[in-house]
């Protein structure tokens, strides 16, 4: 009996191999990057699953060149690359991996929080450099962690990750999210505030909501004059969320007092960005998920997404649950 044949996209973690290895007969593009547009949509022509990622955008042209594409299993947790509209009409399902990226991406936002605000990457260029040349007062002074307050917009399980951890920090705890969450206040002593008041009163705001078209430029030259001068802006979800060229704006002309960012626009971020010309601005080129644990544990269950859809069987992590018929 022959087995279904997938198709991934991206070198995954042996991890994930391992769960597809000897049931599926699967094709792995293992270059860097996105595998070349035309030689992928040849490639889809017979496949009944696609286990891919954000460097692949996953539209209509793509989901008709795989006529017997039964899945779509994306290995992130957010899927702002596929068009999962356009994937339900043609009943495909789409899947993503929730939860065992939350503790690495909170550990991620929790070090740009603190690397912005005590200077960490200006100062060990300074010192590398050669520059140090004797200890004085105010040498490369920060802003205090302990006892500022922490605004979090988007309080689902990594928004409640970070906000535990900053709580070992003594932080004040408010938020704002299309929904209250009851678990944050209960258990964290979280706060519900407007978008507005979180903005005025946060000294660190971090993002971490779903990139949809009520999201995109969330954080905007309006919402950067509206914080504090000596705030720090984190975005570790997704690049779109924040205007770059306002928050260039903003952290060069002293609208707020720096940003620390692990997503961009655009991915690689172009070496001209503006943004990268700044000391104020701590950048990581999109790590939040990347520890041993999380990257095999996202490789596990996209492999399982996958390998269940194509079985037959409803996969754990659909997205579109309506595609799904009994």
């Amino acid at each position: 009996m022959s087995v279904p044949k997938v198709y991934v996209s991206l070198p995954i973690q042996e991890a994930g191999l391992e769960v597809l290895r000897g049931k599926v007969d699967y094709k792995i593009w293992d270059g860097e990057g996105a595998p070349n547009r035309d030689d992928l949509l040849r490639d889809l022509k017979d496949v009944e699953g696609l286990l891919s990622g954000l460097p692949v955008r996953v539209d209509s042209e793509l989901l008709d060149a795989a006529p017997n594409l039964k899945v779509v299993s994306n290995y992130a947790v957010g899927y702002d690359n596929i068009d999962v509209k356009a994937a339900t009409a043609r009943g495909v399902c789409v899947t993503n991996t929730p939860d065992v990226l939350t503790p690495a991406t909170a550990d991620l936002t929790l070090a740009l929080i603190l690397a912005s605000a005590r200077r960490i990457i200006e100062a060990n260029a300074f010192l590398r450099s050669g520059d140090w040349k004797v200890w004085a007062p105010e040498l490369l002074v920060g802003r205090e962690v302990s006892g500022s307050t922490l605004g979090v917009i988007g309080m689902g399980k990594i928004g409640q990750a970070v906000a535990r951890r900053a709580k070992g920090f003594d932080m004040k705890i408010i938020y704002h999210d299309a929904n209250h969450s009851s678990d944050a206040e209960q258990t964290l002593g979280a706060k519900y505030v407007t978008k507005e008041e979180l903005l005025k009163e946060s000294d660190f705001v971090t993002l971490h909501c779903v990139l949809n078209d009520e999201t995109r430029n969330l954080i905007g030259e309006k919402e950067l004059k509206t914080m504090k001068k000596t705030a720090i802006l984190i975005n570790a979800a997704r690049g779109p969320l924040v205007d770059q060229a306002a928050l260039f704006k903003a952290c060069s002309e002293g609208w707020i007092w720096g940003a620390g960012l692990d997503v961009f626009v655009k991915e690689p971020v172009p070496l001209d960005e503006p943004l990268l010309t700044l000391p104020n601005v701590t950048t990581v080129p999109h790590i939040g998920s990347a520890s041993r644990v999380a990257r095999d544990g996202m490789a596990r269950v996209s492999a399982s997404n996958l390998l269940d859809a194509v079985s037959g069987k409803r996969p754990t992590n659909l997205v579109n649950v309506e595609v799904w018929k009994n």
